[in-house]
């Protein structure tokens, strides 16, 4: 067995998945951590639509703390941040910029970036839309975590100046969503947010298969689906 890290991790939301996907990932990845004797510190932006709706204030398999500003974050933590193997930032992070901005000041072992959001932050990057990371900061992660693969790996280090590109896909536990002994009903299906990126690919794979297999059952489930779509 390794040696166990010292992991600092500073997402969008840890304690409430209400519109919040990276939640999921976040409580897979970190217990999947935890079982393998690594200690994680989450820290979490303190705002009132996810105070309101949390579902796991008090995760047993890491310490979650929240913050009320980057200043107080910085100043409270500074000596885990430093001490910690690695720190990493996710994607959607409130103010991402200036908490990446601030992190590089500080003298840290590791500083990573995890983007569970990688074709929509790429495509607002090119649009000049740098809402939670400037391109300009790209080059500073050790590693940049990403979970979208293949090309795009590529992609990041030649074109956006990564230092290294690797994949981490996104993932749930096991415990929690396994297969059940409910009767299947669905040939195929699909659940996530709609996202025009997303389209070409859920059309590809699922759309015009069940066009072509009438009599087979298939979902699409989701929110923020036009009411106009034609699947």
């Amino acid at each position: 067995m390794t040696r166990s890290l010292q992991l600092v991790f500073i997402g969008l939301s840890l304690s409430s998945s209400w519109g919040n996907g990276h939640a999921t990932t976040f409580r897979a990845l970190i217990r999947g951590l935890n079982e393998n004797g690594h200690k994680v510190l989450f820290l979490e932006r303190d705002v009132p639509w996810y105070a309101n709706n949390r579902d796991l204030a008090e995760p047993d398999f890491c310490e979650l703390a929240y913050y009320e500003d980057l200043d107080e974050m910085v100043t409270r933590y500074a000596k885990r941040l430093r001490a910690a193997d690695a720190v990493v930032v996710g994607s959607y992070v409130f103010q991402g910029i200036d908490v990446i901005d601030r992190l590089a000041t500080i003298a840290l072992q590791r500083l990573c970036f995890y983007d569970i959001d990688t074709p929509v932050t790429l495509s607002k990057l090119d649009r000049g839309d740098e809402e939670y990371l400037a391109r300009r900061q790209i080059a500073v992660f050790q590693a940049y975590f990403s979970f979208s693969g293949g090309e795009v790996l590529k992609e990041l280090e030649t074109r956006y100046g990564a230092q290294r590109a690797i994949a981490l896909y996104c993932s749930v536990d096991p415990d929690r969503y396994g297969k059940t002994d409910d009767p299947t009903i669905w040939e195929m299906g699909y659940l996530g947010t709609y996202s025009a990126d997303r389209q070409p690919t859920l059309e590809q794979l699922l759309l015009e298969p069940a066009r072509q297999l009438p009599d087979r059952r298939f979902v699409v489930a989701g929110p923020q689906y036009p009411d106009d779509i034609d699947c």
